[in-house]
């Protein structure tokens, strides 16, 4: 039997016809001498022409499997294996960047940094030049090179809708997410009174009418942005019967709220945080 280099066995079996007199003499002792080999040696020469055929036809096999299948050299690249550590990442592969990041600074999506606009129109429309709400936004750029007012204003109306709505709804898992915990406990205690007593509140955003920066603060790596919202709202408290004790179900309310987000620059948690809310004039 023959082994191929590919793993493959190539069985040779002889395709000779039973014969009594050659099975009885490969059954006795060999003897040595020439006069003892001359009656089988018509069939020796048989046996010794089909091997060599088929041997040859066993290297052709092993030639052509080694000539498709090619041969190891050493340098062959392991499986790829989705699930070891320290797979390198393929497209489909790489781990998805988290998405529950409500108020992110900007720039960590490589957003173009802050130092690359010129000073005076860095916060146009923001804050006035040389004021101290400018300089503490510079302060804050120098920190956070990617930091842009404008998309922060994009994330905290997100986080403003996605706050009150979680309140509405008693939602504390969300809440936990998005407030520090002073202002979470301070909302958790108002949800549990009302589910005492047994009452909903039913919100719906119609709009968020403005968004402006009101105020900068910056102390070390403590960032805190006081955001001021102009927005209308549909809101109405119904007591456990489904009479509605507070707002109303159909009529638009203005409201207007200044909330205060917080974070730690040079961190690695992107999120801003809310720290106080009120209620606006």
């Amino acid at each position: 039997m023959l082994v191929g280099a590919g793993g493959g066995c190539y069985d040779l079996k002889t395709p000779y016809a039973k014969d009594d007199t050659f099975a009885s003499s490969a059954q006795r002792p060999a003897t040595f001498g020439r006069g003892q080999a001359h009656n089988g040696s018509t069939m020796q020469d048989s046996f010794d022409i089909t091997t060599l055929i088929f041997i040859v036809l066993a290297v052709f096999v092993i030639w052509r499997l080694r000539s498709v299948l090619g041969q190891k050299t050493g340098n062959e690249q392991p499986p790829f294996d989705p699930l070891r550590r320290d797979a390198p990442l393929r497209p489909g592969n790489a781990p998805a960047e988290p998405d529950h990041n409500v108020v992110r600074l900007p720039g960590a999506n490589g957003a173009r940094p802050a130092a690359e606009v010129p000073p005076a129109e860095r916060w146009k429309g923001i804050a006035e030049p040389g004021t101290p709400m400018a300089q503490s936004l510079d302060g804050i750029a120098r920190l956070e090179p990617g930091f842009d007012a404008a998309e922060f204003l994009e994330g905290a109306k997100a986080a403003y809708e996605m706050i009150v709505t979680a309140f509405a709804q008693g939602d504390r898992k969300t809440l936990k997410d998005l407030l520090s915990r002073e202002v979470y406990e301070g909302f958790e205690r108002a949800i549990t009174e009302r589910e005492r007593r047994g009452e909903t509140v039913e919100t719906t955003f119609v709009s968020i009418d403005k968004a402006e920066i009101a105020g900068v603060e910056l102390q070390g790596k403590t960032a805190q942005i006081v955001v001021r919202f102009l927005s209308k709202l549909i809101t109405a408290t119904r007591d456990a019967s489904g009479t509605v004790v507070d707002g109303s179900p159909e009529a638009v309310a203005d409201v207007t709220d200044v909330w205060t987000f917080a974070r730690t620059l040079g961190s690695r948690d992107p999120n801003w945080l809310l720290v106080a809310t009120e209620a606006g004039q």
